[in-house]
């Protein structure tokens, strides 16, 4: 009988396994042998969905001082991502910063058109488009966090999974019309 090589796996195949081991790892609640290395991982996974929702606070702010009209419609999905930041907070005393600036009051109006605080992109002067770039930013902070779910340690996977199914309902809030029967 001759010998023959086994055949190899596809790369297709390893990534499908290297996919499932880590949602698996990432949704199982006990410690595993390395469970002490995941420590620095998560703290800087947390730190950086902190900045992502500091950064989309800004954006929320600008938006609402480009637009006071909007301020009140915007109010309660800002108030969310506060929480979500306050959520996201590796330490204690970060979740008590961050629930303060929940009840922060947007800065004053300053035109349409207002750079962001971080410099970002500039609030669009139509009520209307600036509403889709903010729906835009929730819809891809919230498509950035689920892919980050695969990495996760358990409990922050759940915490991220919970706050990117928010963003999408943001996302939606603020392209839907108030008051418009469906």
């Amino acid at each position: 009988m001759p010998w023959t090589l086994a055949p190899r796996p596809s790369r297709r195949s390893l990534l499908a396994g290297a996919a499932g081991a880590a949602l698996l790892t990432g949704c199982s609640g006990g410690a595993s042998p390395g469970a002490g290395s995941a420590v620095p991982l998560e703290r800087r996974m947390r730190e950086t969905a902190v900045r992502d929702s500091e950064r989309l606070l800004e954006r929320y702010d600008a938006t609402a001082a480009a637009h006071p009209d909007l301020a009140q419609r915007l109010a309660p999905l800002r108030a969310s991502v506060a929480a979500h930041a306050a959520a996201l907070s590796p330490d204690p005393a970060g979740s008590a910063s961050a629930s303060r600036s929940a009840s922060a009051p947007p800065p004053a109006p300053t035109g349409a058109a207002a750079p962001t605080a971080s410099g970002a992109e500039p609030v669009p002067p139509k009520a209307a488009d600036a509403l889709t770039a903010l729906a835009d930013a929730e819809r891809g902070l919230s498509e950035s966090r689920t892919i980050d779910l695969a990495g996760a340690p358990g409990e922050l996977a759940r915490t991220l999974a919970s706050v990117a199914a928010c963003g999408a309902v943001h996302a939606y809030l603020l392209t839907s019309t108030p008051g418009a029967a469906s």
